[in-house]
Protein backbone atom coordinates (compact mmCIF):
# COMPACT_ATOMS: atom_id res chain seq x y z
CA UNK A 1 0.00 0.00 0.00
CA UNK A 2 1.47 3.32 -0.91
CA UNK A 3 1.82 5.77 2.57
CA UNK A 4 1.54 9.53 2.70
CA UNK A 5 5.38 10.80 3.98
CA UNK A 6 5.94 14.38 4.40
CA UNK A 7 9.27 16.05 2.95
CA UNK A 8 10.85 15.79 6.63
CA UNK A 9 9.74 11.52 6.74
CA UNK A 10 6.80 12.12 8.79
CA UNK A 11 4.34 9.63 8.29
CA UNK A 12 0.57 10.83 7.83
CA UNK A 13 -1.87 8.23 9.12
CA UNK A 14 -4.90 10.79 10.41
CA UNK A 15 -7.20 12.88 8.45
CA UNK A 16 -9.53 15.42 10.70
CA UNK A 17 -12.60 15.35 7.97
CA UNK A 18 -14.90 18.92 8.15
CA UNK A 19 -18.56 18.13 7.57
CA UNK A 20 -19.32 21.86 8.04
CA UNK A 21 -18.94 24.98 8.48
CA UNK A 22 -21.56 25.63 10.54
CA UNK A 23 -22.22 25.15 14.27
CA UNK A 24 -25.48 25.59 16.55
CA UNK A 25 -22.83 27.66 18.95
CA UNK A 26 -20.39 31.05 18.81
CA UNK A 27 -17.51 30.00 21.14
CA UNK A 28 -16.43 33.16 21.47
CA UNK A 29 -12.62 31.26 20.91
CA UNK A 30 -13.76 29.84 17.55
CA UNK A 31 -15.35 32.52 15.93
CA UNK A 32 -16.94 35.60 15.85
CA UNK A 33 -20.89 36.26 17.08
CA UNK A 34 -21.81 37.39 13.57
CA UNK A 35 -20.55 34.55 10.80
CA UNK A 36 -20.66 34.37 7.35
CA UNK A 37 -21.14 30.91 6.19
CA UNK A 38 -20.55 29.18 3.05
CA UNK A 39 -22.91 28.72 0.29
CA UNK A 40 -24.32 25.49 -0.27
CA UNK A 41 -22.72 24.95 -3.96
CA UNK A 42 -19.42 25.45 -2.46
CA UNK A 43 -19.61 22.99 0.28
CA UNK A 44 -18.74 19.02 -0.59
CA UNK A 45 -21.59 17.06 -0.95
CA UNK A 46 -21.88 13.78 1.47
CA UNK A 47 -20.74 11.54 -1.17
CA UNK A 48 -17.60 13.61 -2.33
CA UNK A 49 -16.82 13.52 1.59
CA UNK A 50 -16.66 9.56 1.13
CA UNK A 51 -14.74 9.77 -1.18
CA UNK A 52 -12.22 11.94 -0.08
CA UNK A 53 -12.06 9.61 3.08
CA UNK A 54 -11.76 6.26 0.49
CA UNK A 55 -8.93 7.58 -0.86
CA UNK A 56 -7.17 8.80 2.36
CA UNK A 57 -7.63 5.53 3.48
CA UNK A 58 -6.15 3.67 0.28
CA UNK A 59 -3.30 6.23 1.23
CA UNK A 60 -2.73 4.33 4.66
CA UNK A 61 -4.68 6.61 6.77
CA UNK A 62 -5.97 4.39 9.49
CA UNK A 63 -7.87 7.40 11.80
CA UNK A 64 -10.27 9.76 10.52
CA UNK A 65 -11.90 12.15 13.19
CA UNK A 66 -15.16 14.20 11.76
CA UNK A 67 -15.54 17.67 12.91
CA UNK A 68 -16.49 21.32 12.03
CA UNK A 69 -18.09 23.25 12.69
CA UNK A 70 -20.58 21.27 14.60
CA UNK A 71 -20.94 17.94 11.95
CA UNK A 72 -23.85 16.89 13.94
CA UNK A 73 -26.22 19.97 12.39
CA UNK A 74 -25.13 18.23 9.26
CA UNK A 75 -28.48 16.66 7.58
CA UNK A 76 -27.59 12.67 7.22
CA UNK A 77 -24.33 12.62 8.91
CA UNK A 78 -24.94 9.43 10.19
CA UNK A 79 -24.76 8.20 6.69
CA UNK A 80 -21.39 9.49 5.80
CA UNK A 81 -20.81 7.27 9.09
CA UNK A 82 -21.65 4.52 7.80
CA UNK A 83 -19.96 4.99 4.57
CA UNK A 84 -16.37 5.69 6.46
CA UNK A 85 -16.90 3.36 9.15
CA UNK A 86 -17.05 0.34 6.47
CA UNK A 87 -13.63 1.30 4.50
CA UNK A 88 -11.09 -1.59 5.00
CA UNK A 89 -7.51 -0.34 6.19
CA UNK A 90 -9.22 2.48 8.78
CA UNK A 91 -8.30 1.38 12.28
CA UNK A 92 -10.88 4.37 13.95
CA UNK A 93 -13.65 6.51 13.19
CA UNK A 94 -14.15 9.39 15.58
CA UNK A 95 -15.98 12.81 15.83
CA UNK A 96 -15.73 16.27 17.98
CA UNK A 97 -18.93 17.35 18.80
CA UNK A 98 -20.08 20.25 20.93
CA UNK A 99 -22.80 17.54 22.08
CA UNK A 100 -25.77 19.76 21.94
CA UNK A 101 -27.48 17.80 19.60
CA UNK A 102 -25.93 14.29 20.48
CA UNK A 103 -29.16 12.77 22.79
CA UNK A 104 -31.41 11.91 20.27
CA UNK A 105 -28.38 10.53 17.72
CA UNK A 106 -25.92 8.51 19.60
CA UNK A 107 -27.89 5.18 19.20
CA UNK A 108 -28.00 6.05 15.43
CA UNK A 109 -24.11 7.34 15.37
CA UNK A 110 -22.90 4.21 17.26
CA UNK A 111 -24.82 1.43 14.94
CA UNK A 112 -23.52 3.39 12.02
CA UNK A 113 -19.63 2.79 13.30
CA UNK A 114 -18.53 5.49 14.98
CA UNK A 115 -15.90 4.41 17.80
CA UNK A 116 -15.45 7.14 19.46
CA UNK A 117 -16.79 10.37 20.63
CA UNK A 118 -14.92 14.15 22.24
CA UNK A 119 -16.96 16.25 23.68
CA UNK A 120 -16.75 19.97 24.15
CA UNK A 121 -17.23 21.32 27.73
CA UNK A 122 -15.39 24.29 29.15
CA UNK A 123 -17.48 25.15 32.30
CA UNK A 124 -19.95 23.06 34.52
CA UNK A 125 -21.45 26.14 35.58
CA UNK A 126 -24.68 27.19 33.15
CA UNK A 127 -24.73 30.60 33.04
CA UNK A 128 -20.72 30.49 32.30
CA UNK A 129 -21.21 28.15 29.85
CA UNK A 130 -23.94 30.23 27.87
CA UNK A 131 -21.49 33.02 28.24
CA UNK A 132 -18.50 31.38 26.28
CA UNK A 133 -20.46 29.67 23.84
CA UNK A 134 -22.94 32.50 23.60
CA UNK A 135 -25.58 30.25 23.09
CA UNK A 136 -25.08 26.75 24.23
CA UNK A 137 -27.37 24.85 26.81
CA UNK A 138 -25.03 22.97 29.33
CA UNK A 139 -27.82 20.65 30.26
CA UNK A 140 -28.91 19.90 26.62
CA UNK A 141 -24.88 19.08 26.19
CA UNK A 142 -24.77 16.99 29.81
CA UNK A 143 -27.70 14.75 28.21
CA UNK A 144 -25.86 14.07 25.10
CA UNK A 145 -22.87 12.67 27.39
CA UNK A 146 -25.42 10.47 29.28
CA UNK A 147 -26.69 9.15 25.76
CA UNK A 148 -23.30 8.64 24.68
CA UNK A 149 -22.42 6.29 27.29
CA UNK A 150 -25.43 4.56 27.51
CA UNK A 151 -24.97 3.75 23.92
CA UNK A 152 -21.96 2.25 24.73
CA UNK A 153 -19.36 4.57 23.48
CA UNK A 154 -16.01 3.62 24.63
CA UNK A 155 -13.32 6.65 26.32
CA UNK A 156 -15.24 9.24 25.87
CA UNK A 157 -13.38 12.43 26.11
CA UNK A 158 -14.42 16.10 27.01
CA UNK A 159 -12.21 18.37 25.76
CA UNK A 160 -11.94 21.81 27.57
CA UNK A 161 -10.09 25.05 26.10
CA UNK A 162 -8.90 27.00 29.63
CA UNK A 163 -9.24 31.17 29.39
CA UNK A 164 -7.65 33.23 32.22
CA UNK A 165 -10.59 34.57 34.60
CA UNK A 166 -13.32 32.95 32.13
CA UNK A 167 -12.75 29.50 33.48
CA UNK A 168 -9.61 28.66 34.80
CA UNK A 169 -10.84 28.60 38.26
CA UNK A 170 -12.54 25.20 36.71
CA UNK A 171 -9.97 22.93 36.18
CA UNK A 172 -9.79 21.16 38.90
CA UNK A 173 -13.85 20.86 38.89
CA UNK A 174 -13.81 19.40 35.33
CA UNK A 175 -11.32 17.31 35.88
CA UNK A 176 -13.40 16.03 39.15
CA UNK A 177 -16.08 15.66 36.59
CA UNK A 178 -14.34 13.83 34.00
CA UNK A 179 -13.35 11.32 36.99
CA UNK A 180 -16.38 10.78 38.03
CA UNK A 181 -17.97 10.47 34.48
CA UNK A 182 -15.28 7.73 33.60
CA UNK A 183 -14.33 10.43 30.91
CA UNK A 184 -11.10 11.31 29.58
CA UNK A 185 -10.25 15.57 29.58
CA UNK A 186 -8.05 17.12 27.21
CA UNK A 187 -7.14 20.35 28.24
CA UNK A 188 -6.28 22.83 24.91
CA UNK A 189 -4.68 26.34 24.62
CA UNK A 190 -6.17 28.51 22.43
CA UNK A 191 -5.59 28.39 18.97
CA UNK A 192 -4.74 31.88 17.47
CA UNK A 193 -6.95 31.41 14.10
CA UNK A 194 -9.26 34.35 12.81
CA UNK A 195 -9.36 37.85 14.21
CA UNK A 196 -11.66 37.91 17.41
CA UNK A 197 -12.09 41.08 19.26
CA UNK A 198 -14.41 39.10 22.54
CA UNK A 199 -11.02 38.90 24.24
CA UNK A 200 -7.27 39.25 24.23
CA UNK A 201 -5.81 36.09 23.41
CA UNK A 202 -2.51 36.76 24.84
CA UNK A 203 -3.95 38.12 28.43
CA UNK A 204 -6.25 34.88 28.47
CA UNK A 205 -3.69 32.59 28.12
CA UNK A 206 -3.54 30.12 29.98
CA UNK A 207 -0.09 27.43 29.48
CA UNK A 208 -0.83 23.48 30.09
CA UNK A 209 2.27 23.46 32.55
CA UNK A 210 -0.18 25.62 35.11
CA UNK A 211 -3.29 23.66 34.72
CA UNK A 212 -0.79 20.49 34.90
CA UNK A 213 0.82 22.08 37.95
CA UNK A 214 -2.80 23.16 39.59
CA UNK A 215 -3.92 19.14 38.91
CA UNK A 216 -1.33 17.38 39.77
CA UNK A 217 -1.00 19.54 43.31
CA UNK A 218 -4.75 18.12 43.89
CA UNK A 219 -4.82 14.55 42.12
CA UNK A 220 -1.01 13.65 41.44
CA UNK A 221 -0.75 12.57 38.09
CA UNK A 222 1.93 10.04 36.60
CA UNK A 223 3.15 10.55 33.20
CA UNK A 224 1.79 8.43 30.34
CA UNK A 225 3.38 7.35 27.39
CA UNK A 226 -0.22 6.57 25.81
CA UNK A 227 -1.60 7.96 22.61
CA UNK A 228 -5.20 8.40 21.07
CA UNK A 229 -2.89 8.82 17.80
CA UNK A 230 -3.70 13.13 18.02
CA UNK A 231 -1.75 15.84 19.54
CA UNK A 232 -2.53 15.32 23.40
CA UNK A 233 0.12 14.32 25.81
CA UNK A 234 -1.57 12.40 28.62
CA UNK A 235 -1.27 12.04 32.21
CA UNK A 236 -2.79 8.93 34.52
CA UNK A 237 -3.89 9.24 37.92
CA UNK A 238 -2.65 6.87 40.38
CA UNK A 239 -6.65 5.85 41.56
CA UNK A 240 -8.10 5.90 38.17
CA UNK A 241 -8.20 5.13 34.70
CA UNK A 242 -9.13 8.08 33.51
CA UNK A 243 -6.67 10.25 31.15
CA UNK A 244 -5.68 14.13 31.44
CA UNK A 245 -4.42 15.12 28.33
CA UNK A 246 -2.99 18.56 26.96
CA UNK A 247 -2.89 19.96 23.45
CA UNK A 248 -0.43 22.56 23.79
CA UNK A 249 0.39 24.56 20.60
CA UNK A 250 2.51 27.31 22.16
CA UNK A 251 3.98 25.85 25.42
CA UNK A 252 4.90 22.77 23.68
CA UNK A 253 5.51 22.27 20.75
CA UNK A 254 4.33 19.25 18.97
CA UNK A 255 5.15 19.58 15.26
CA UNK A 256 7.93 17.55 15.21
CA UNK A 257 5.77 14.37 15.67
CA UNK A 258 2.45 15.64 13.16
CA UNK A 259 0.53 12.21 11.50
CA UNK A 260 -2.21 14.43 10.29
CA UNK A 261 -3.75 16.50 7.67
CA UNK A 262 -7.03 18.51 7.16
CA UNK A 263 -9.84 18.46 4.65
CA UNK A 264 -12.01 21.37 5.12
CA UNK A 265 -15.53 20.89 4.09
CA UNK A 266 -14.74 22.98 0.90
CA UNK A 267 -12.20 20.75 0.25
CA UNK A 268 -8.90 22.32 1.12
CA UNK A 269 -6.61 19.93 1.80
CA UNK A 270 -4.65 21.99 4.77
CA UNK A 271 -1.32 20.00 5.76
CA UNK A 272 -1.00 22.51 8.84
CA UNK A 273 -2.97 24.20 11.04
CA UNK A 274 -0.84 26.99 11.14
CA UNK A 275 -0.15 27.98 7.73
CA UNK A 276 -2.50 28.55 4.27
CA UNK A 277 -0.77 25.78 1.93
CA UNK A 278 -3.50 23.51 1.09
CA UNK A 279 -4.58 21.32 -2.41
CA UNK A 280 -8.21 22.49 -3.53
CA UNK A 281 -9.71 18.95 -3.89
CA UNK A 282 -13.48 19.96 -4.57
CA UNK A 283 -11.99 21.38 -8.26
CA UNK A 284 -9.99 18.18 -8.78
CA UNK A 285 -13.39 16.60 -8.18
CA UNK A 286 -15.98 18.48 -9.75
CA UNK A 287 -14.24 20.85 -12.19
CA UNK A 288 -11.07 18.70 -13.62
CA UNK A 289 -13.03 15.35 -13.16
CA UNK A 290 -9.97 13.06 -11.63
CA UNK A 291 -10.54 9.71 -10.88
CA UNK A 292 -9.76 7.79 -7.25
CA UNK A 293 -5.66 7.77 -9.14
CA UNK A 294 -5.58 11.40 -10.17
CA UNK A 295 -6.91 12.30 -6.56
CA UNK A 296 -3.82 9.51 -5.34
CA UNK A 297 -1.12 11.04 -7.44
CA UNK A 298 -2.87 14.60 -6.14
CA UNK A 299 -2.57 14.51 -2.54
CA UNK A 300 0.75 12.39 -2.78
CA UNK A 301 2.48 15.42 -4.22
CA UNK A 302 0.56 17.84 -1.61
CA UNK A 303 2.50 16.15 0.95
CA UNK A 304 5.97 18.00 -0.04
CA UNK A 305 4.16 21.51 0.83
CA UNK A 306 3.66 20.15 4.39
CA UNK A 307 5.94 22.61 6.72
CA UNK A 308 8.07 21.80 9.07
CA UNK A 309 5.93 23.54 11.91
CA UNK A 310 3.62 26.05 12.44
CA UNK A 311 4.53 29.29 14.59
CA UNK A 312 2.26 30.70 16.69
CA UNK A 313 3.02 34.06 18.54
CA UNK A 314 0.42 35.54 20.01
CA UNK A 315 1.72 38.51 20.48
CA UNK A 316 1.43 39.48 16.83
CA UNK A 317 -2.11 39.64 14.88
CA UNK A 318 -3.18 36.18 13.78
CA UNK A 319 -1.60 35.23 10.85
CA UNK A 320 -4.35 32.79 10.13
CA UNK A 321 -7.54 34.48 9.02
CA UNK A 322 -9.64 31.49 8.97
CA UNK A 323 -11.77 30.90 12.15
CA UNK A 324 -11.34 26.91 13.58
CA UNK A 325 -14.72 26.43 12.74
CA UNK A 326 -13.84 26.67 9.01
CA UNK A 327 -10.40 24.67 9.34
CA UNK A 328 -12.45 22.12 11.02
CA UNK A 329 -11.93 21.27 14.69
Amino acid sequence: MTTLVDSFARRISYLRLSVTDRCDMRCVYCMSEDMQFLPRAEVLTLEELARIARVFVSLGVQKIRLTGGEPLVRKNVSWLVHEIAGLPGLRELAMTSNGMRLAPLADELRTAGLQRLNISIDSLRPERFREITRVGDLEAVLAGLRAAKTAGFQRIKINSVILRDRNDDEVLDLVGFARDQGCDISFIEEMPLGVIDEHDRRAAFVSSDEILARIAEKFGVIPSTESTGGPSRYYRFADSDVRVGFISPHSHNFCSACNRVRVTVEGRLLLCLGNEDSLDLRHLMREVGVDDAGLQAAIINAMQLKPERHHFDLSEPPQIVRFMSMTGG
